[in-house]
């Protein structure tokens, strides 16, 4: 998940009027209404609060990622294969990283592990683990309201892009300063990236997946900067949007039919198990986000793998009996409700 600056409050501007008008001025009298409904206009714009470097920065990142689609087919085979390596770390920076260990604390990782997610999330540029957790805390705390950075009430283009293209709500900023986050502040990890975020922005998200194919197998600087680079950070900035919109307005609701986030296979799909938001928004404090253990969840296998490997522990799963009852007490009956094949934690 990537966040905007705080919430600034617009004021109307006063109008002058003169106290004397001379035949001089006759020529502005022709030009008072137009000038009037442009300043009317303006105020309007305004009055949205519009962050027109956001819109600006967005629009030339997905026209580069179009003209990235162009460079596949003249880029070398493992140009490709490296692009989605980069895709799946950067993803994991998200998913494992600020999203289910530092915004949810569902698991316990250790120092290494640690700073490898922390350099993966910087690969995947959506503002600091800092800032995305505590917005994301916000999410859920108040989730379709307007303290919800993302609101989806305000429409599939708000919730997927739209949020970062006007200045925050003022309920999000006054809401998200009363949410505990010392465990993010005292955290040395989460201080040292939020401290050096755009230097390590520049390493992890352009620099190393620019170079990396041009050094080791000779690919051209601009063939490995728009696939591994532009391309690669475009699409993984859309899937995970659009757990913010598509997984929040299209799907089935098993476990809770009265909250808006829904099962999509699709989103499951693109942003490697982050797709089961029904489920997630029911059990937050599951490290899986989903009762099927590791089907159709790259980033619930590589979290048992760091478990296995001693770098993670205490994850926290939701049991099959509460799963199985909050499905009969809430749920809009789409999935059984027994027989589930969730894992249980070893």
């Amino acid at each position: 998940m990537a966040s905007v600056p705080d919430a600034v409050v617009l004021h109307d501007g006063k109008t002058g009027v003169k106290e004397q008008m001379g035949p001089e001025d006759c020529s502005e009298m022709a030009m008072e209404a137009p000038c009037r409904a442009g300043d009317e206009k303006a105020d309007r714009w305004r009055s949205l609060g519009i962050v027109w470097k956001n819109v600006i920065l967005m629009a030339f990142l997905h026209i580069g990622a179009v003209y990235s689609i162009l460079v596949i087919p003249r880029a070398k085979p493992l140009t490709w294969v490296w692009s989605y390596v980069c895709f799946i770390v950067t993803a994991l920076g998200v998913t494992a990283g600020a999203h289910r260990l530092w915004s949810h604390r569902s698991y316990r990782a250790k120092l290494p592990l640690r700073v490898f997610l922390a350099a993966a999330n910087s690969m995947a540029f959506q503002n600091d683990i800092y800032e995305w957790a505590r917005d994301h805390r916000v999410h859920h705390k108040f989730s379709e309201t307007d303290a919800d950075p993302h609101n989806a009430t305000r429409g599939f283009f708000f919730a997927h892009i739209g949020w970062l293209f006007v200045r925050k709500h003022r309920d999000v900023t006054e809401k998200g300063r009363k949410l505990d986050v010392t465990d993010l502040l005292a955290d040395p990890v989460v201080q040292f990236q939020r401290r050096y975020y755009k230097t390590s922005v520049l390493i992890m998200c352009f620099l190393v997946p620019t170079v990396v194919p041009w050094y080791f197998w000779g690919e051209t600087l601009w063939n490995s900067y728009f696939m591994a680079s532009i391309l690669r950070y475009t699409v993984s900035l859309n899937v995970t949007w659009l757990v913010n919109s598509a997984a929040h307005m299209y799907g089935n609701r098993p476990y809770d039919q009265n909250i808006s986030p829904r099962e999509n296979r699709w989103v499951t799909f693109g942003a490697i198990g982050e797709g089961f938001h029904n489920f997630h928004h029911t059990f937050p404090f599951d490290y899986s986000t989903s009762e099927f253990g590791l089907r159709f969840n790259p980033t619930t296998c590589f979290i048992d793998l760091m478990c296995w490997m001693g770098l993670a522990s205490n994850r926290k799963k939701a049991s099959v009996e509460t799963i199985q009852s909050r499905k009969l007490r809430t749920g809009d009956g789409s999935y059984g409700a027994v027989n589930s094949t969730q894992d249980k934690e070893g």
